[in-house]
């Protein structure tokens, strides 16, 4: 018989919403792969929101105490989609009572938090996964495989952006990603933890880090009161210079005040064999130069990447093109089919705990104002 997962969710915002529908998406994209899905309860502190989840997504039930859902011996799986702040005491509550976990990224507050983390489910031997969606976007994928297969050769320099607009106004309200308290930082640990994992995942560790950042809208309006304004104590935009341990070199640039930028993460890696180029605003195709092709035709070669997810996936066809949301669609299946099949997902947690020390080292390097060892 096939295996059932139950699923119980903890937070119903963007996020919950988009964990929900890759849930809801995965026997149809994978042919009834890997298991029997069941949302049996979702949880939010805004009962409202909670109620959308029973009502919109499907869920059985709903509470608006986590402490109630990871309790439940119905549930075999917690998926995580709270601000960072509130991600330690969840996390670590399912371990222990038994459950697999699925945690949006970053896994935690802090690095002190994420090794806490880490250290309970290394004691538990559960599966536990991150969300780093864009490890499973079929361009990415086929990045992984040529550099695998030496296309690229000696890495010299690795340079990654991620861009957004959406803080150039000053009159947008102080929310939870605008307070330090809330989320740990500013656009690093933002955005920062999409790019950071890719150029880790795709050319290797970092060695040593420096970094410069700005907030450059200091003050912003209060959503309470937005006559009042109140303190901004996260950055704005941070740009790093790396130093990885295979010898290579390169820049990572995360701002969220770049205007006409929508969701512009990008990538180039120049290798001594070839290079590979990608933006996640073009998701269907990596650009990929080959040193050994004739002086006379060398250039980039746009490869079509498109839907070319591997089996057991079946839809879309791979002639269609690619959507964001496919790739938690993938994300999530990686997770449950490892569950089901007894398998540690990649990326878990100590991936996560190894962005949250790259990220600590960043902010070191911003505040010694020199090189600092990560």
């Amino acid at each position: 018989m096939q295996k059932e997962i139950r699923v119980g969710m903890i937070g119903f915002g963007q996020m919950g919403r988009i964990h929900s529908y890759a849930y809801r998406s995965i026997p149809l994209y994978y042919d009834g792969n890997p298991c029997k899905i069941t949302l049996k309860c979702v949880c939010d502190t805004n009962e409202s929101l909670a109620k959308k989840g029973v009502e919109q997504a499907g869920f059985e039930s709903y509470t608006t105490d986590y402490r109630e859902l990871i309790v439940r011996k119905d549930i075999d799986v917690v998926n995580v989609c709270t601000p960072n702040k509130m991600h330690k005491e969840a996390v670590i509550g399912a371990l222990k009572n038994g459950k697999h976990v699925y945690c949006e990224k970053p896994l935690a507050f802090s690095e002190a938090e994420a090794k806490e983390i880490v250290a309970v489910a290394d004691q538990t031997g559960l599966k536990h996964q991150i969300t780093a969606e864009y490890r499973f976007i079929p361009a990415i994928m086929k990045a992984k495989e040529l550099i695998n297969a030496d296309f690229v050769g000696r890495v010299f320099h690795f340079r990654g952006l991620y861009l957004h607009s959406g803080y150039i106004d000053p009159k947008r309200p102080r929310e939870w990603r605008l307070m330090k308290e809330m989320i740990g930082g500013g656009v690093l640990v933002d955005l920062g933890p999409h790019i950071l994992d890719i150029m880790q995942y795709l050319v290797g560790d970092v060695d040593m880090v420096s970094a410069t950042m700005e907030t450059f809208f200091k003050e912003r309006p209060l959503p309470e009161n937005p006559k009042k304004k109140g303190k901004v104590d996260v950055e704005d935009a941070i740009t790093a210079i790396l130093r990885f341990k295979n010898g290579g070199i390169g820049i990572a640039e995360m701002s969220r005040v770049a205007t006409g930028a929508e969701d512009e993460m990008r990538f180039e890696i120049n290798g001594q064999n070839g290079a590979l180029a990608f933006n996640l605003m073009k998701p269907n195709e990596l650009l990929a130069f080959n040193a050994n092709d004739p002086k006379g035709v060398q250039g980039y070669k746009a490869i079509s990447t498109a839907q070319k997810y591997p089996a057991p996936a079946i839809m879309p066809a791979p002639k269609f093109t690619m959507g964001w949301v496919r790739s938690h669609v993938a994300a999530q299946y990686n997770f449950l089919d490892c569950v089901v099949n007894n398998r540690m997902p990649s990326p878990n947690f100590h991936d996560a705990l190894k962005l949250h020390h790259l990220m600590e080292a960043i902010y070191k390097a911003v505040e010694a104002k020199n090189w600092v060892k990560v």
